[in-house]
């Protein structure tokens, strides 16, 4: 057995070094239309599907409560590009209830509102709880956007299109006193204007006859999913292209007023400069990848930079998916892309749960996938923790010990990154957990400390 053990280590050691890819696993299936995944500072994933629902999810992906969380069919215009399309909780969620969705609603306009959690019913929304917040006129029914998220600032951030058609015919992404093919950013705590949201002072068009107050950046034809950084807070957008190219924008979050170009270009190639900036004031795309006849790309789903503590080797790299082709790529800080071959599936959206682990939805086949890397994360040292983790190798169970301070999380993975084992204590320093039914193998186990600190080891089980 010890040979056998050697020779486990000895693997993935040499796995450690060597490897580097981005591979998917099925995580669970069975929704209708999913096109959203979140997580509320909790456990839980909540699953937007498009024609109406959020469901909940469990961490292991084994069980989905029978109830949905929300069901707003009856509001909502699906399908095509409309539906039920963003979902953002409040970072006071815990103590407020609050969340945000972006919906098309049956006038086929874009509709955000904010919802409110039953008391006592931590798995049950309200539906006669919706606060109007932004209606939005869509000349047509595609280029929605829809992708919403709560900023590093507290602010929440709304992407809208450019009203769909072809090629903007109407100019609307330059256009900054419409709200369409922008970044808006509104200040849901304070109210003010007659309006259910307040604006941030600091938003570039206050004061400014020449563009809307709620603006934050325009030029976008079609974002189809945003999100921040967990770790600097920098902004990452899919932006869907007209038939050629495929952008990815980086900013942080600190940057206002910038102009993304459309349609004045698409990604970096020129689309229709007539009338428009000096290029000069234009932002272009951190990196972009061809969706060309000559390629079987078409759309561009924007995903996560990987913050999670499982894979090593995709750590701090971005990923995003193409809707038709089923590819999946990266792209790192300096903006080096790189295509990691085509996965089968109608990529729709990525999520991200408490862990920082990411997952991708597959529309058409209302399934969810896990992200795997290449290369699990080795360290068992954090200078800041000092945790003992005996018998290790083992059969039966494991003991874990905190020198100083108090374990109030313990998680086991597997080595594909699924939780087998995942359970919140308070206030403990030693802990006795059960491995019975864990086949051999090696597994990550990872204590969360009340600090916050956490710490990753390696197990062994025979």
């Amino acid at each position: 057995m010890k040979t056998k053990l050697f020779y486990l280590f000895y693997f993935f050691s040499t796995l450690f070094m060597f490897a580097q890819e981005v591979d998917i696993e099925l995580f669970t299936n069975g929704f209708s239309n999913p096109v959203n995944l979140q997580h509320a500072g909790d456990e839980r994933l909540f699953v937007v599907e498009q024609g109406g629902k959020i469901k909940i999810l469990s961490l292991d992906g084994t069980t989905v409560n029978p109830v949905p969380f929300l069901d707003i069919s009856s509001e909502v215009s699906c399908c095509g590009e409309q539906g039920l399309l963003g979902l953002a909780f409040h970072p006071e969620y815990d103590s407020n209830g609050y969340f945000y969705v972006d919906y098309i609603n049956t006038n086929g306009d874009t509709q955000v509102s904010r919802f409110t959690t039953q008391p006592g019913a931590p798995d049950l929304a309200d539906p006669s709880s919706e606060l109007p917040l932004l209606t939005i006129d869509q000349p047509f029914s595609n280029h929605n956007g829809g992708s919403i998220a709560f900023g590093p600032d507290g602010y929440l951030y709304i992407s809208t299109g450019d009203g769909g058609s072809g090629g903007d015919p109407g100019n609307r992404a330059q256009n900054t006193t419409l709200l369409l093919g922008k970044l808006l950013r509104i200040n849901v705590d304070n109210p003010s204007g007659g309006n259910n949201y307040g604006i941030p002072a600091d938003n570039p068009f206050v004061g400014n006859p020449a563009g809307l107050d709620e603006i934050w950046a325009y030029g976008l034809r079609n974002p189809w999913k945003m999100s921040f950084d967990r770790s600097n807070g920098d902004l990452w957008i899919g932006d869907v292209g007209q038939g050629e190219v495929e952008e990815i924008d980086r900013v942080s979050v600190t940057d206002a007023g910038l102009n993304f170009g459309w349609r004045c270009y698409e990604g970096s190639a020129p689309y229709n400069t007539s009338g428009c900036p000096d290029i000069g004031e234009l932002t272009f795309p951190v990196a972009e990848y061809s969706s060309g006849s000559s390629t079987s790309n078409c759309s561009i789903t924007g995903g996560y930079v990987y913050r999670g503590n499982v894979y090593s080797d995709i750590q701090g790299l971005y990923l995003f998916a193409d809707y038709c082709s089923g590819l999946i790529g990266t792209v790192d800080d300096s903006g080096n892309l790189i295509e990691h071959g085509n996965f089968g599936g109608n990529w729709v959206s990525f999520g991200e749960d408490v862990n920082g682990e990411l997952y991708i939805l597959n529309i058409s086949g209302g399934s969810i996938y896990k992200i795997t890397g290449g290369v699990l994360a080795t360290s068992d040292f954090n200078e800041k923790l000092q945790v003992t983790m005996i018998p290790n190798p083992t059969s039966e169970y494991i003991n874990l010990r905190m020198e100083t301070g108090k374990i109030t999380n313990v998680i086991i993975y597997d080595l594909k990154g699924s939780v087998l084992f995942s359970e919140e204590n308070k206030g403990i320093s030693e802990k006795n957990i059960s491995v019975k039914g864990f086949t051999q193998g090696v597994y990550m186990v990872k204590i969360i400390a009340e600090d916050g600190n956490s710490i990753i080891k390696k197990l062994a089980v025979n």
